[in-house]
């Protein structure tokens, strides 16, 4: 319990942790209260101009700090010193995408111009996107309001002639993502080989001839592409997370505890079977997570979005699940959910995992060395109606089972389907296998299926 710094209770009124986040979410902070004394902080003496001069001097910095705060949100912790560091005889320069990254780093504590405290170079650049698209300016008004700070700014000013020049400079943040137009009826998407095609097949029969119709416009879905391979580059761009990312093979102990992923046997198989991936710990290890949900709440049950995530499972498990890294790779649009289609959603990321199994040429901040970093993944985590979109199998009707497959036994109990044959999972010998009563009046024999390997799956598909 502590007393709660809202507008509503000014700190009058014990509440609990949950009770005072929910208060200061509605109300909001109490004004008055700028020095904290009654949470068990340890009050320092201080004059009152010099807080006058400090709250002043964070005001000041509040624009830079936002703009540190967007490049850790895109690659992680990134230290500006370690990245000064690599100027030493033995260190490897660092390679062309990695060098522009810090390039936008040195910008983010760069002055706009000698003497400007308030700004950087790099966040007069984003300020003015971030207003355009909350105005919506036209790009024609962007290129004018950018003339017009070029005349009134000092000499020196580091300001972009054109809206298209603001752009290029945040390309190398990557936080931006790719359109890829799809058909409405989740069949194709209009990308690479089928960029230009005009024209959608599905069951043989036309759906368009155009994307114009009997003169309306046909409605497209946009599926959003976010690319993985600069958010996992920049993993090994900060020498604190690059670090981290030798957890799994430097620091966990194989002592039989299943306390990480690496413990698995599922890691362990896959390093037996691909030992060249194995022997360089810094290839990346990927779980894949993906499920619909309402963006309007639960009353608007007929829209749903997929997102599909990516998990680092090189990181230490206290740092894996949290959202620094945690990678959304892909949006599917609704409003219905893409059901066995997924597939044709998940081709550009396919395609790019499969780059990233080739391999990335890639900088580590922690040994000061460029390194081919390659990319699998190991397991996808989802519910089990989203299992039958995701590996194919079905998860209804009478061979629902993906481990018992077309040795499911079922029953129809009227309109429902019931799941028998559990026995036959237990030892021989064991009691209930011969057990009458307790069970269908039956005695268990058989004996539990052998799971399915890959090439088997790829026949049955």
């Amino acid at each position: 319990m502590i007393q709660c710094p809202c507008k509503g209770y000014m700190n009058t009124v014990f509440k609990l942790r949950v009770g005072v986040r929910g208060n200061l979410l509605r109300k909001g902070f109490w004004d008055s209260y700028k020095v904290w004394d009654l949470h068990g902080e340890v009050l320092v003496r201080v004059e009152t101009s010099n807080i006058a001069v400090s709250d002043e001097a964070e005001d000041n910095n509040i624009e830079e700090d936002n703009i540190t705060e967007i490049i850790h949100d895109a690659c992680g912790y990134t230290n500006m010193e370690d990245n000064n560091s690599n100027n030493s005889v033995d260190n490897e320069e660092p390679n062309i995408h990695t060098t522009k990254f810090y390039k936008l780093l040195e910008d983010a504590e760069t002055e706009l111009y000698p003497g400007c405290k308030k700004v950087s170079k790099l966040s007069f650049v984003v300020k003015p996107l971030h207003l355009k698209c909350l105005n919506h300016w036209s790009n024609k008004s962007m290129d004018a309001l950018l003339s017009f700070f070029k005349e009134v700014l000092p000499e020196g000013s580091f300001v972009p002639n054109s809206f298209y020049e603001a752009k290029k400079v945040l390309c190398d943040l990557s936080l931006g993502y790719t359109k890829i137009d799809a058909c409405r009826n989740d069949c194709i998407l209009y990308w690479r080989d089928y960029a230009d095609v005009q024209a959608c097949l599905k069951y043989g029969k036309s759906i368009w001839k155009s994307e114009e119709h009997e003169g309306k416009k046909v409605a497209h879905k946009i599926l959003r592409h976010f690319s993985i391979k600069p958010r996992l580059q920049r993993l090994y761009m900060a020498s604190e997370t690059a670090k981290k990312m030798r957890w799994h093979k430097e620091e966990n102990i194989d002592d039989g505890v299943l306390r990480h992923p690496s413990d698995s046997v599922a890691w362990k198989s896959f390093d037996a079977r691909h030992p060249t991936f194995s022997a360089e710990l810094r290839n990346v290890r990927l779980g894949l997570a993906s499920d619909g949900f309402q963006p309007y709440g639960n009353m608007s049950s007929n829209h749903s979005i997929w997102p599909v995530v990516l998990a680092t499972y090189n990181l230490p498990p206290w740092d894996c699940m949290k959202n620094p890294y945690f990678m959304m790779t892909l949006l599917i649009p609704g409003p219905k959910y893409p059901d066995n289609d997924i597939d044709v959603y998940l081709q550009p990321m396919v395609e790019e995992l499969k780059e990233l199994w080739d391999g990335v040429e890639t900088y580590d901040a922690h040994s000061k060395s460029n390194f081919l970093m390659r990319v699998a993944i190991m397991w996808t985590i989802n519910d089990f109606p989203s299992y039958e979109n995701l590996s194919g199998w079905s998860t209804k009707g009478k061979l629902a089972c993906p481990c018992c497959h077309k040795d499911t036994q079922s029953t129809s109990l009227r309109s429902k389907l019931c799941y028998m044959g559990h026995r036959r999972f237990l030892p021989m010998d064991h009691p209930w296998r011969r057990s009458r009563t307790l069970f269908d009046g039956k005695v268990e024999m058989g004996v539990a299926p052998n799971p399915l390997t890959g090439d088997e799956a790829l026949v049955q598909l």
